[in-house]
């Protein structure tokens, strides 16, 4: 009795299979639905924007329309990034420098000067430096020489260290180099140191610019001459014998009023060009950066277009470099 085992009771084999086999929990196919929708005619085709090649989607910014943001490449990539509408601001980008074509070489004309001999007027447009307004501190002058144009002729910069710069101020020994297009040196201006605490007549005591070009090689100088109430100079040539002569206003600190420097003949009668200090305003009144324009004949010897090019920056240093009130008695000692 005790060797009986209790076994379960056998289900048929159709039952067993129905319970191992779940039913599918997931829907199958949506049912078809008769739907009363008919398609209408198609609407009318929406021009893309200029500027959208291969119609790209609308509210993306494309490479030529006015006014988008621009299209980037990726370095290493030919797929182009587009940033969302609105999301970031454009690009602050600055203008591109514009050079004067460089003519061929032309005889008898010194290296790097070519472009000067084919110019009639040249502007020079000094930088402005806003830390130099605020402190005070002298720093290196820097020029952009420009045609009629506005096309890049020259760039000047002033290559004097700061404790000269900061204790002569506008008495200060300097030097200016002119580079062209492709950054060479193309002509050297040197102004030594002359004391002015002598009598102002006395030789030693007289501005003086020396002009080489190529960088070197002396073509001339510019002179001071002492004069009781104008700014007189002469322009020699390497021989210190003078060719031109230069005649200031009366006064050269004109307010509201262009300054003009007249380019004389040798016999001081005729006036082959000018210099011209251009009033800026309230920038002439407050800071250093100033624009000269420079008139000479179109067919004037080129060497003698570049000691006048010389005498304007002389000019601006001796008359229109600002220098603060507790260095003005240098020129009284």
């Amino acid at each position: 009795m005790s060797d009986i085992v209790p076994t379960a009771p056998k289900q048929p084999a159709d039952e067993t299979e129905n319970q191992i086999k779940s039913p599918d929990p997931r829907p199958g196919a949506p049912p078809e639905y008769s739907s009363s929708f008919v398609p209408g005619p198609p609407g009318p085709a929406i021009p893309l924007p200029a500027g959208y090649p291969g119609g790209l989607p609308m509210g993306y910014y494309g490479p030529h329309q006015p006014s988008t943001f621009p299209l980037y490449m990726q370095t290493g990539s030919i797929c182009p990034i587009q940033y969302q509408p609105g999301k970031y601001p454009a690009p602050q980008l600055s203008a591109p420098v514009v050079w004067m074509p460089v003519p061929t070489p032309i005889p008898h004309c010194p290296p790097g000067l070519e472009c000067l001999a084919q110019l009639d007027n040249i502007h020079v447009l000094q930088h402005f430096e806003p830390l130099e307004m605020i402190t005070g501190f002298e720093t290196n002058n820097r020029y952009d020489i420009k045609n009629n144009t506005g096309q890049m002729v020259y760039f000047v910069t002033e290559d004097t260290d700061d404790y000269t710069r900061n204790a002569y101020r506008t008495l200060r020994p300097f030097v200016l180099r002119v580079m062209d297009c492709m950054g060479r040196e193309v002509m050297t201006m040197q102004r030594p140191f002359r004391c002015t605490c002598c009598c102002f007549c006395c030789p030693s005591a007289r501005q003086e610019l020396e002009v080489q070009c190529p960088p070197g090689i002396t073509i001339g100088f510019v002179a001071e001459h002492w004069n009781l109430c104008r700014a007189v100079y002469s322009l020699q040539n390497e021989k210190k014998e003078d060719m031109m002569g230069v005649l200031g206003p009366c006064s050269t600190y004109g307010c509201g009023s262009d300054s003009v420097f007249e380019i004389l003949s040798l016999d001081g009668v005729s006036i082959i060009g000018s210099i011209t200090r251009k009033w800026n305003g309230v920038l002439s009144a407050m800071s250093d950066a100033d624009h000269f324009e420079i008139h000479f004949p179109l067919d004037l010897d080129v060497t003698m277009k570049a000691m006048i090019f010389g005498a304007c920056f002389l000019i601006d240093f001796m008359y229109f470099e600002s220098s603060p009130p507790q260095h003005s008695n240098i020129h009284h000692d």
